[in-house]
Order: structure tokens, then sequence, then C-alpha cells
């Protein structure tokens, strides 16, 4: 029962009882009235009666004092006294008044006449004397008839009395009673008034209401404080402490989801700030190296609960190999074939592993953790591949999950993209198509930083390929093409790390050889001149014959400054094609008598 229907029910009780109550008081209240009326009447009614036989007993005792002695003055008494009889005449008619019983009025009515009678007899007597027969006066006084009327006179009055005083005990004893028993009415009400205000007080207010609101006040203090772990007990009852429960109820339960709620979209929050962090940097990036470190630095973080490898394409783009792994993932292949991945078939993540409801990828063995395949991919081209595989007690392939793989997957292929393109840009304008070696820019820069330089030794070699418009004319420009790269290949072969290798132009290449002496690279551009003179050369099956180089050597800053390094080496080139050809010259020795320099086959 609700807490507001127990309280106007308790009130409408206590209303009613309390009504009772005082209507009982106001019974109570008359009833004691009519007690003291009864009282009243009955002290009236005895005084009534008193003044009666006083006043019958001194009118008898004058007249006999008269009649014995003959004094005046006990005549006059006597007719004094008949004003007692005015007095009782007023007393009788004042009895009647009273609404006398039945009995109670024969016994007044039979007391009034036996006091006429003995009125008449005293007269008689005292007429008597009065004519001088003082011997019948005193006959009349004294005798039996003046006795038995005297003695009549008492029964009635003392029956009256005894009537009167019977039903005034009754009238007060029933007023009594009647009085006590309202009073006990009221007093029962008045005591289960204060019973229910205290019962209400216990159970309503205590009970059902203090004790209920001092347990959800601490309870709301600690929802206050966000201790939602605080227990929150579900109340039965359907009152309005029942509701405040059950709504206290339903705004932890609220709450806690709001909690859980915020706590993912922070965590979802700090995820995009990662992949944001991720991509910027990404896009900083300079190479496909510091692009594997940024990957996998940041995915450790964005997925914590996933180790994973990142493949990149290679050139030929048959196959994949790895560039960079966290977390420790399983064992993985360093490269595999672009079809052993269905994600990379279908162009779309593929989950692998994963109870075994679809088919997995050849490139991962049948005891590997459920993993997932996310191709990386730019304007239509595979470029690379990201392969994460679930810790344990980890699920972390949800919608959301696969959204964001999917975000970082298309950022990275795009990264990747951009670096090759850039990459290729960049090989198109320092390098030389045709050969792949670098270009006369390039040289002209690497010559600009070594003049800043000066103390740096640095050594030259300039390269030309002999009788080149032979091969061009007698085997047609696609040979002297071919010709060509088989030299830029020998050249790159044989310098290998220890230099730079530039085409300077048509049928030229330069080599710059840092920290080596004119002698030393005098040396070095021998054993080039014998490599490419003793291979030979076949185009679409025809043997293009033997090719030679002439070579032109300087050196800086022992025999001049850098700035002169080109000029120098290419004169001693140009004097070795005048003194026949298929030779090294080095500059240092031209114009020095009896000394050329040079070196022939």
């Amino acid at each position: 029962m609700r807490i507001s229907t127990i309280t106007n029910l308790a009130y409408g009780i206590t209303l009613l009882l309390t009504g009772i109550s005082g209507t009982s008081f106001i019974l109570a209240a008359d009833a004691a009235k009519q007690e003291r009326a009864a009282v009243e009447q009955h002290r009236l009614l005895d005084d009534l009666i008193e003044q009666l036989q006083i006043g019958a007993e001194m009118r008898t005792d004058e007249a006999r004092l008269y009649v014995m002695r003959g004094a005046a003055r006990h005549l006059a008494a006597f007719r004094s006294e008949e004003r007692v009889e005015h007095s009782r005449e007023q007393a009788f008619r004042t009895l009647r008044t009273k609404m006398l019983t039945p009995k109670e009025a024969a016994a007044l009515d039979e007391a009034e006449a036996h006091l006429d009678a003995l009125d008449r007899i005293e007269l008689a007597a005292v007429a008597a004397m009065e004519r001088g027969d003082q011997a019948a006066a005193q006959q009349a006084m004294f005798g039996p008839e003046h006795e038995s009327a005297q003695a009549a006179i008492l029964g009635p009055v003392d029956r009256f009395a005894d009537l009167v005083a019977e039903r005034s005990d009754a009238v007060l004893n029933d007023a009594q009673r009647r009085a006590d028993w309202l009073a006990g009415i009221a007093h029962t009400m008045l005591a289960l008034t204060a019973l229910l205000f205290l019962a209400v007080l216990y159970f309503v207010l205590r009970r059902r209401v203090a004790l209920p609101l001092i347990r959800m006040t601490g309870i709301v203090n600690r929802l206050a404080r966000q201790d939602y772990d605080v227990d929150v007990p579900l109340d039965a009852r359907r009152d309005e402490i029942g509701d405040m429960t059950q709504a206290i109820h339903i705004f932890r339960s609220n709450s806690i989801e709001r909690d859980r709620l915020d706590q993912e979209r922070a965590a979802d929050q700090r995820v995009k700030d990662r992949i944001l962090q991720m991509m910027h940097r990404l896009q900083a990036c300079a190479n496909q190296d510091e692009l594997a470190e940024v990957v996998t630095c940041f995915a450790p973080q964005i997925f914590p609960g996933m180790a994973g490898h990142l493949y990149v394409v290679a050139d030929h783009g048959a196959s994949l190999t790895l560039a960079g792994s966290w977390l420790e993932p399983g064992p993985a292949p360093l490269s595999f074939p672009v079809g052993a991945c269905w994600g990379l078939r279908r162009g779309r993540p593929h989950v692998s592993n994963r109870d075994e409801t679809d088919i997995a990828c050849p490139h991962i063995s049948d005891d590997a953790a459920p993993s997932l395949c996310a191709p990386l991919t730019a304007q239509g081209d595979t470029i690379g591949l990201l392969h994460f595989e679930e810790k344990p007690d980890a699920a972390l392939f949800g919608e959301a999950s696969r959204l964001y793989l999917e975000m970082i997957a298309e950022n990275i292929g795009l990264a990747l993209a951009n670096l090759r393109l850039r990459d290729r840009l960049t090989s198109l304008a320092v390098r030389d198509p045709l050969t792949g070696l670098l270009n006369r820019r390039c040289l002209d820069e690497a010559l600009n930083r070594h003049a800043r330089e000066p103390a740096t030794r640095l050594a030259c070699l300039m390269i030309d390929i002999d009788h080149f418009k032979r091969f061009n004319d007698e085997y047609g420009h696609d040979a002297g093409d071919a010709v060509m790269i088989h030299v830029a290949r020998s050249i790159v072969e044989e310098i290998g790390e220890s230099g730079s290798v530039y085409r300077f132009g048509g049928e030229e290449f330069t080599v710059l050889l840092p920290g080596e002496s004119e002698m030393a690279a005098f040396e070095r551009a021998e054993q080039l001149r014998e490599r490419i003179g003793t291979a030979s050369l076949a185009h679409r099956g025809e043997i293009l014959g033997s090719i030679s180089v002439s070579i032109g050597v300087a050196d800086a800053p022992d025999h001049g400054p850098v700035t002169s390094l080109l000029p120098r080496a290419d004169a001693a080139l140009i004097d070795g094609k005048r003194k026949g050809r298929d030779r090294t010259v080095r500059a240092s020795m031209l114009g020095v008598p009896g000394q050329d320099g040079s070196a022939a086959a």
C-alpha cells in the first residue's frame, strides 16, 4: 500500500476517532449535568418535605400551648402560622410540577389530606378555647383523633420521601453510569488515536520512510561520487519509497551504461587520435623503411590485442616481402606469392582460422591464431598487405575494428603509393631512363658538395664507348641501347659501393671515387676497361663484336681543385681517344715530356 494511502487512511481514522471521542466527552458532560440536576431536585424535594413537616409541627405546638395556657401570644402565634398554610399549598404546587410518578403523587395527596384533617381539628380546638370551653379544646388537641391525624401524616410523607429518594437515586445512578460509559468510550478513542499516531510514527515514518530514506541517502551520495559499485536493492513495495528505489536503480543502470558509453567513446577517440597521428606521420615518411617503422610503432597502440606483419609488393609485382612486425606474431614467411593470400585475390579483408567458417590463406599455417589479411591498394593496384593475428582472450575483428583496419589499410596503401610515385618521379628527375644511372644534374650537385670540402680527396673517371656510332649504324639503335646498358651495368658492378656512377651524356659516363688518389683510380679504370673489353655481347641472337672504352682519370686536390676535376678528366679522355682509343690516360701526366700517362690494350 502506498504511503499516501496509508497516511490518508490514518488521517481519516484519526478524525473519526477524535470525533467519537469528542462526542463521547460532550455526552458525558450532558450526563453529568443530568446527574447534578437529579441531585438538585432530590435536595429541593427534601427541603420541601422538611418545610411541610416543620410547619405542621410548629402550628400544632402553638395550638397546644394556647389550649393549655390560654395565653394570647400563643393564639397570635397560631394565627400567624396561617401563612404557613399558604406556604404549604405553594410547596404542594411546587412538588406537583416536578413530574412526579403516580406513586409519589398519591403519597403527596394522602399527606395533604391528612394535613387538612389535622388543620380542621386544631382550628376546632382553638375555636372551643375561644368560647371558653377549655376542656373540649384540650380534648380535641390531646385526644386520640388528633394523635391519629398527626401520626397519619408521617406515613405518606415518609413514603413520598422514600419514593423521591429511590427515583432520585435511580436517575442519579443511571446518569452516573451513562457518564462513566461515555467517558470510557472517549478515553478509549483517545487511547486508540494515540496508538494509531504512534503506529504511524513507527511503522510509516520510521520503518517505511525514515529508514529507507537513510539507506537511499547513502546510496545516492555514493552514486553522486560516481561510485557505481554500490548495490541498489530492488524493493518490491508498491509505494513512493518503492518508486524512489526503482528510480534510483534505473538511474544507476543508466549511469553505468552512460559511463560505459563514455569510456567506449573515450577509447574510440583515443584510437582515432592514434590513427590521425599515424596518418600525419605516414604523410611525412621519406621512404619505405620509415613507413614500416611508423606502422610497427602505431599499430600496437591502435590495436593492442592484435599482433601483425606489414608486407609490401616487390618491384616486379609478383610477390610480397616482409617489411615490419609488431607484438611478436606467430611465424610467418619472409616473402610469398601474391596469389597465396585470399585477401589479395578478392581485394578485400579476409579472415582465416576463425571457427573454420571460411577458407584459410595458403601463406598461413593451419595451427596459427585467427588472423585477418587487409590488402593495401591504391588506384586499383595492390601494393601491400596488413596481416593481423588475434592475441589470446581477444576478439577484435568486430565491425568497429574492421572499419578502422580498412581505414588504416587505405591510408597505408595511399602512403606507399605516394612514396613509390615520389621515388619514381625522383628517379626520373635524377636518373637516366635508359641506363638507370644518375644524370648530369646529380653529377653537378655531387661536385658542388665536394667543392665545399676542398681538403677531401676525390678521383674522377671520364669514360667514353669507342666507335659507338658503328653499333647504331650496323645493328640499329636498339643494339646501341643494349651496348649502352651493358657498359653501364659493367661500370656499376665494377665500382660497387666505393663510388657513384653517372651518365654524362651520349655514350659518355662519369665515375666519382671519394677518398681515392689518381693512381688508385687509374688502376680501377684499367680493371674496368679490361672487364668491358673481354665481355661479349649479343643482341637478338647476333654477336655485336668487341666493345672498348677510353678513360680519362683525374683527382683533387693533389693535382688541382675540385672545380677543375671534370675538365681535367675530360681532357685526359680526349687525349686517349686521339692516341688510338681503348686506353686509360691520367690527367696529371698530360704535357710531361717522355710520359703520356696512358695504358692501352
